[in-house]
């Protein structure tokens, strides 16, 4: 794709970033037919190529962002389909998010719209908020039919129930059983750890029984990644500080063979801490570094080995791979091979590569079309006639299970029962 920016605008880093990502641009269209908004609305602009254009003359214009480029922009869901079809290795993630950090510095939102965004980006990544937030949620329920459709919407995916919050979520170190093989730091994190503390839990047992030191560093929290695709940079940035500065004090106090994430999104961006601060001499280096020790917890399972099954297993699963997990982090076979060893009859999902829809606030900010990617989703997943639903993001287990009957647990929560740990509560429920 040709450009047509200034040398003045090019001494911006972000501008060069960006400038070399939409040259790579081949206008080929192979996105278009991976991109779950594209599949759900047709309309050109709501597809990877349709807001590369956009994107390009926004910022070749300079000046504020059209109303329309914030709403097709906001429409995408970030999924990275796009980027696993491209031929071409277009770098679309680094490019959609500038795009989005340009629409929230230029343009001004209408007043709902701004307080809603504000509101989200305040709550969610602090958990004594977000568990105030619904705690209020539940008990609005009943009043919901009087809310406008946004907050209705909101509400609808507020749990029935909360459970109470989990003493590992707290700074300390679980020590490995038996023979100390690795040392690693958890991302704790911020909305799991208040709508399903259980997954933290099983990660925890699940290492340690397979002699993997675990560290909960004190100061580390959000990923940063539910602002930073809101185009919100000053606050994700800082939530990345925070865990650079908590797990660099782990590694100078004694080591770390990884850094954990058991959710891929927050995988996605914590990999990406490199790339965010780059131009930034004072921390370039450090999150580097981090970005280097990050890895999946299936990553880390598939490096140690998984015990041999404590118990039969043998429950047919469909895996749902998630889009942080498949098209952002690459990676595709440490799950499956994991839940195999396991025991569990593994089930391939049709359509694997189209959203559920979740995708960090998206189900909050743009619920039609949220609900029926959710639609789409539960019946491919119903299809394959699993007992069950495995997945690695918090978001997409959220998203599913409020369509289906289907048990959705997260798969650490699988390979924890069966080499040992107790069996899933979302198991018991179902």
């Amino acid at each position: 794709m040709q450009t047509h920016f200034s040398l003045a605008q090019l001494a911006d880093p972000d501008n060069a970033v960006s400038e070399q990502i939409l040259r790579s641009c081949v206008h080929c269209g192979f996105c278009l037919a991976t991109c779950p908004t594209y599949t759900v609305l047709g309309d050109e602009l709501d597809s990877p190529r349709g807001r590369i254009y956009q994107i390009k003359s926004m910022l070749e214009g300079g000046g504020p962002a059209p109303a329309s480029v914030a709403r097709h922009l906001d429409r995408c869901l970030s999924c990275l389909s796009c980027m696993t079809t491209c031929p071409s290795g277009v770098h679309y993630m680094h490019l959609v998010d500038h795009g989005r950090a340009v629409v929230e510095k230029t343009y001004r939102r209408p007043l709902q719209d701004r307080a809603i965004r504000a509101l989200l980006a305040a709550v969610l990544p602090r958990p004594r908020l977000f568990r105030l937030a619904l705690i209020g949620a539940m008990a609005a329920r009943p009043v919901a039919g009087l809310l406008p459709k946004r907050l209705r919407a909101m509400l609808a995916l507020a749990p029935r129930r909360l459970p109470p919050p989990s003493p590992v979520d707290r700074p300390q170190v679980f020590a490995a059983e038996g023979v100390r093989k690795r040392r690693v730091a958890l991302l704790s994190g911020c909305a799991q750890t208040v709508l399903d503390p259980g997954i933290n839990e099983s990660t925890i047992r699940l290492l340690t029984r397979h002699g993997v030191e675990v560290v909960v560093a004190p100061g580390a929290g959000c990923c940063g990644s539910l602002t930073h695709h809101m185009g919100r940079e000053e606050a994700a940035l800082a939530s990345a500080r925070a865990n650079i500065e908590a797990w660099g004090r782990v590694v100078e106090e004694g080591g770390l063979d990884a850094i954990v994430v058991n959710t891929s999104g927050c995988g996605t961006t914590v990999k990406d801490y490199g790339h965010m601060f780059r131009a930034d001499p004072a921390w370039a280096g450090r999150a580097a570094r981090v970005s280097a020790l990050a890895k999946d917890v299936t990553e880390l399972m598939d490096e140690v080995g998984l015990q041999p099954p404590a118990r039969p297993t043998g429950q047919a699963v469909a895996y749902h791979s998630a889009c942080s997990m498949q098209h952002g982090q690459r990676i595709a076979a440490p799950p499956r091979r994991l839940l195999a060893a396991a025991g569990f009859e593994l089930r391939e999902v049709p359509d694997g590569h189209l959203c559920c829809g979740s995708a960090g606030t998206y189900n909050l900010l743009q619920p039609e079309i949220a609900d029926e990617l959710r639609a789409r989703k539960v019946r491919a997943v119903e299809s394959t006639g699993a007992a069950m639903v495995a997945a690695g993001n918090i978001g997409c287990i959220t998203q599913i299970g409020l369509g289906t009957a289907l048990p959705v647990v997260h798969t650490v929560e699988l390979l924890d029962w069966a080499t040992g740990g107790p069996r899933p509560a979302a198991l018991d429920a179902a």
